[in-house]
């Protein structure tokens, strides 16, 4: 399957891995019009908001697209995945195009990092990542990344299903 940052190469791997960084993770007062249980990502904040409330959220820092790479609109939670194996999409091989067809769930060159929920819109999912150290930044092709522990705590939270709305 092509597809969100990749493919999916092996559905679902087993539960593995560490649970990455410290959680980065914290309450917050939100706008209480949206709804409870919607994901919202702010791209220009690079925070990922889970509405637990009316009026408050559990913020999370996360990279978000670099120019060029940005979008903004409403999506759905399509699949949730655990350690997933990763394929390079096609403008991610462009640049790359030294990149294995296939790096396995698990491994430390997988960008998808402990856990991945794909949307159904594009090639992009929130995942995990293998590089920490982007959180915060602009610095994927699409997708939200998220500190692997906080990938965690939200993959535990929501459903397939539950809606994403991506704003600049």
């Amino acid at each position: 399957m092509r597809g969100w940052c990749g493919a999916l190469a092996v559905a679902a791997l087993t539960a593995a891995g560490s649970a990455g960084l410290a959680e980065a993770r914290e309450a917050v007062a939100f706008d209480p019009s949206v709804q409870p249980g919607t994901i919202v990502v702010k791209t220009a904040e690079r925070r990922l908001y889970l509405v637990t409330d009316y009026g408050s959220a559990i913020r999370y820092p996360v990279a978000v697209g670099r120019p060029g790479k940005q979008w903004a609109g409403w999506a759905a939670i399509e699949g949730k995945y655990v350690s997933p194996a990763w394929s390079p999409p096609d403008d991610v091989r462009r640049d790359n195009p030294r990149l294995p067809d296939v790096i396995p769930g698990g491994s430390k060159g997988n960008p998808m990092g402990t856990r991945a929920m794909v949307l159904n819109r594009g090639q992009y999912a929130i995942h995990g990542t293998n590089k920490p150290g982007s959180i915060g930044t602009f610095a994927s092709y699409g997708c939200v990344r998220m500190h692997n522990a906080d990938i965690n705590d939200l993959y535990d939270r929501v459903d397939v299903g539950t809606r994403v709305l991506v704003m600049q």
